[in-house]
């Protein structure tokens, strides 16, 4: 490993070897008049390169940082109705005025074109116009296909490999994180160009005092006011009958901003997750969570194939949102923005399994077929101001699950087949306030901070018939494992509750001086977890009891975390440094006075991070990263009486089990490259992860033959090493965006199962690689591709069985035979391979749409997945099993869809 850090570092560094030159002045006219807007480059000598650029502000002054191993350069200077100056220069700091002489030319003819990509300071901006192809209907459609920008399958957007903090439209952030909305809905025509807020910090009072590293996303549209959205509407056939439709209207004004959005379909296409927050901000905002359930229990769920959604997913979905931003005051100011939104969904799942134990040597298949339920609604208000001499931001949420889950599992194993019903019902309330304001006071800023969080969940799960769970159990005084005899016919049921309160306060005050920022903080985390269970069931001759203390938890798990914290900031043209050094004061304690668990740690922990990133030669920047954290482990890994957490048995913990206490060092270095002017964006980096723990996790099987989980007091370390690359162009003379990543992750751990120790090695490999083509006027051609090799061993699986082998290609092709009419092919294509087994899933569907140009309008007739193919082939590797899946896919359907704008 400390070969492959100096291999990096070698690399890394010798961008420097270089050292960099910078040159300076001031350009006027014959008149010595300043001469604004007149753009500076340096290139190498007798070649069309340019290494950096300039341009100059009001005052005609102007600044270039180039690094270059030529002993002299070309300094070339244009302006405006000025006569163009090529002056060669030597490669050394200096500073240069120039006069530039009038040149009167007669123009005889004037073609405008548009930059596809624009630089000014830290902000990047894209035509939409060059990237688009005809079939583009959206914002996301275009996205996908601008150099230095991806979006995930989850809808998040990122920059040179990292998500976004802020998405606005027309500057202002309508969504509050949860774009996806706007992404998906907003029509292409409406959107003048994408810009791309570089070293962003939302925070304005903080601008300029506390640098970001993130970038944020602006959508500038073509009118100031704009009344706009999309719908879609849309039948088809199949089993069942199917549709589709999606109503998003959307309107973006200088004082006030809404989308609405309705969208439902039962043809697998998801969009439930529209609202989930996917850019977070500034934590100097305050503090926002997606609510999520504490989903302890579980039916047995079938396996989900490694396809795109919409290949697999069986569904009815309802789903409401609506957002509102509006301005309250005169000087626009202050915002009011309320959220909400609803979601109504059922989905079918079914897969088979065959998993071979190879430590133990046993076999055994499983069948699931499952129904999810989810019913959920979110509220939340927001009032924010964020001004240069002041900031306030509070964010009252809350949300209420009503889900369900069934499952019908079917089972044949050493014990011989059985069939059950499994019912889970899981309500949870959650309440969220966030607070966070800052207070100018004459040089220096006073910052509060306010999180609260409140949750309520409740589970139930039933399993019926009882005689489905074939436990191993030993009589008291018994030496023989038998299994418990529950009542014939009976249920059993297991409850479960915990209450979740989560708070932390702080308060800071920053002073700043000759760029530097530096912020002292004082602070309390407190945070309580109430958990109480119980286990439902009758047996045979009331062995065991289920009645006992046994079966039953009531559980307070506590965490009382005072810190105090000096953050120190600086910000230059070039530097850009944040760092944060706290200190934490951690009391936890865990207490059930029947189930004898009684147990506390006190430890004072430092938990620094820092990040420091060098821009050089107007394109690069160079950045180092490294922090500390600590965890110490939560309730579940307290509670000291029996769950039934699945109906694969009853877990519990040792009660005599210490604290876990986990501390992770973190540390990456990254270099990145972005040249609007050739459309080059390249990034790579290193990331190290060691986390090393106290305890070593155990299975083992108690006297009653009940799986316990005991924790071995033995250091065990987790590490892994990441080599990363990304390069992307955009090639406009063949209409063409390109990008190649790669990935390369070593990572060792070390568990014990029954009573083994196995240290765990993996090498991960992923090639990547995406082409955007608009060349032809005829076709249109989008592909991604991903290969992926990885070899896992730990004694037990290795050899053939730890080499395991993906290949996954999306290609979408275009054509367009007559104006207004398009004909699309599309292939998925899924490989993979185990050892000597290889599985090849392809899929292939095909459309025709009509284009009503005049009322913008289009009518597409689709058929997806061809073949009819209706299963889907996976096999996973564990520690010490192989496990071969089935799963259920969708068979094939036809819709006819009209899409429109709704202006």
């Amino acid at each position: 490993m400390k070969k492959n850090i100096s291999l990096f570092l070698m690399i890394f560094i010798s961008v420097f070897t270089f050292a960099q030159k910078t040159v300076s002045g001031k350009i006027t006219d014959d008149d010595g008049v300043a001469i604004p807007s007149a753009s500076v480059t340096v290139e190498e000598p007798g070649k069309d390169a340019i290494l950096a650029y300039g341009i100059t502000n009001s005052k005609g002054e102007y600044k270039v940082t180039f690094t270059s191993p030529e002993a002299n350069v070309d300094l070339k200077v244009k302006a405006f109705n000025q006569k163009p100056v090529t002056k060669q220069i030597s490669n050394a700091d200096q500073n240069l005025n120039f006069k530039m002489q009038s040149e009167a030319t007669e123009i005889k003819e004037v073609q405008l074109k548009t930059k596809m990509i624009t630089a000014r300071g830290d902000t990047i901006s894209y035509d939409l116009k060059a990237f688009n192809s005809k079939n583009d209907r959206t914002l996301a459609d275009v996205m996908k296909k601008i150099p230095g920008i991806e979006v995930n399958k989850d809808g998040t957007i990122l920059y040179q490999g990292n998500a976004i903090n802020k998405f606005y439209v027309n500057g202002k952030d309508l969504m509050e994180g949860g774009y996806g909305t706007i992404n998906n809905s907003l029509p292409k025509d409406a959107v003048q160009k994408v810009e791309v807020l570089e070293n962003h910090q939302p925070v304005k009072i903080l601008q300029d005092k506390v640098p970001s590293d993130q970038a944020a996303i602006n959508i500038k549209l073509k009118n100031s006011v704009t009344m706009t959205g999309r719908g879609e509407v849309g039948t088809g056939f199949g089993d069942p009958w199917l549709w589709n439709v999606k109503l998003t209207p959307m309107f973006f004004g200088q004082k006030s901003q809404w989308v609405v959005n309705y969208k439902t379909n039962n043809m697998g296409e998801q969009v439930e997750n529209e609202g989930n927050i996917l850019a977070f901000g500034s934590g100097w905002e305050g503090r926002r969570i997606n609510a999520a359930q504490n989903n302890w229990l579980s039916v047995e769920n079938a396996s989900v194939p490694d396809l795109p959604v919409k290949r697999y997913l069986m569904n009815s979905v309802h789903y409401l949102s609506a957002n509102y931003l509006t301005n309250i005051d005169k000087k626009k100011e202050w915002e009011l923005k309320a959220n909400a939104n609803y979601t109504n969904n059922a989905v079918e799942r079914e897969s088979n399994s065959t998993t071979t134990d190879i430590q133990q040597g046993t076999k055994y298949n499983t069948k699931f077929l499952n129904n999810f339920y989810t019913d959920k609604v979110k509220g939340e208000l927001i009032f924010t101001k964020n001004a240069k001499k002041g900031f306030f931001k509070n964010t009252t949420t809350f949300s209420q699950f009503w889900n369900a889950d069934r499952a019908v599992a079917e089972r044949n194993d050493k014990t011989g087949y059985r069939l059950g019903n499994e019912a889970l019902e899981s309500p949870t309330s959650s309440f969220q306030n966030s607070l966070s304001t800052i207070i100018p006071w004459k040089e220096k800023m006073i910052n509060f901070k306010s999180f609260i969080n409140y949750q309520n969940d409740r589970q139930t799960l039933e399993i019926s018939p009882a005689n489905y769970l074939q436990f191993p159990y030993k009589e008291p005084g018994s030496t023989d494992f038998s299994t418990i005899n529950f009542t014939p016919g009976s249920t059993a049921l297991q409850t479960f509750k915990i209450k979740t309160l989560d708070t932390s306060h702080s308060a800071n005050i920053s002073f700043s001086t000759k760029g530097w920022t530096f912020t002292p903080q004082i602070g309390i985390d407190f945070s309580t977890d109430k958990l109480t269970t119980n286990f439902d069931g009758s047996t045979i001759n009331n062995s065991p009891d289920f009645n006992s203390l046994a079966y039953e938890n009531d559980l307070k798990f506590t965490k009382i975390n005072p810190n105090a914290s000096v953050g120190v900031n600086y910000k230059s043209e070039a530097w850009s440094l944040f760092a944060n050094f706290p200190v934490n004061f951690n009391n936890i304690k865990a207490e059930d006075a029947f189930r004898n668990v009684s147990k506390s740690l006190n430890k004072t922990t430092f938990t620094p991070n820092i990040f420091a990133q060098y821009s050089f030669a107007s394109f690069f920047k160079a950045s180092l990263s490294g922090n500390i954290s600590n965890n110490f482990g939560d309730i579940q890994t307290a509670y000291a009486g029996y769950i039934l957490t699945s109906p694969g048995g009853f877990n519990v913990m040792n009660p005599k089990n210490p604290i876990p206490q986990t501390t992770t060092k973190n540390a990456g270095a990254r270099l990145e490259y972005r040249n609007p002017l050739n459309n080059i964006f390249f990034n790579v980096g290193y990331r190290l992860s060691d986390a090393k723990n106290n305890l070593l996790a155990s299975s083992a099987v108690n006297e009653l033959g009940f799986s316990v989980i005991e924790y071995i007091e033995s250091e065990n370390k987790r590490t892994s090493n990441s080599y990363y690359a990304e390069i992307g162009k955009y090639f406009p003379k063949f209409k063409t965006n390109a990008s190649l990543t790669y990935n390369n992750t070593n990572s060792k751990s070390q568990s014990r199962r029954n009573d083994q120790d196995i240290n765990t090695t993996n090498d991960g490999n992923t090639l990547g690689f995406k082409l955007n083509n608009t060349y032809f006027s005829w076709m249109s051609v989008d592909f991604n591709m991903t290969k992926s090799w990885n070899k896992q061993s730990n004694g037990i699986i290795q050899n053939d069985l730890g080499k395991t082998e993906g290949y996954t290609h999306n290609l979408n092709v275009f054509f367009y035979p007559i104006e207004n009419h398009t004909i699309g092919f599309y292939w998925d294509q899924i490989n993979s391979k185990l050892g000597q087994t290889k599985l090849n899933n392809g899929f292939f569907d095909v459309s025709y749409q009509f284009s009503w140009a005049k009322k913008k309008v289009d009518f597409e007739l689709k058929w997806m997945n061809i073949g009819d193919r209706k299963v889907f082939e996976r096999i996973n590797v564990g520690d010490a099993t192989i496990t071969q899946t089935t799963m259920q896919l969708r068979p094939s359907q036809v819709m006819f869809t009209v899409k429109f704008n709704f202006k």
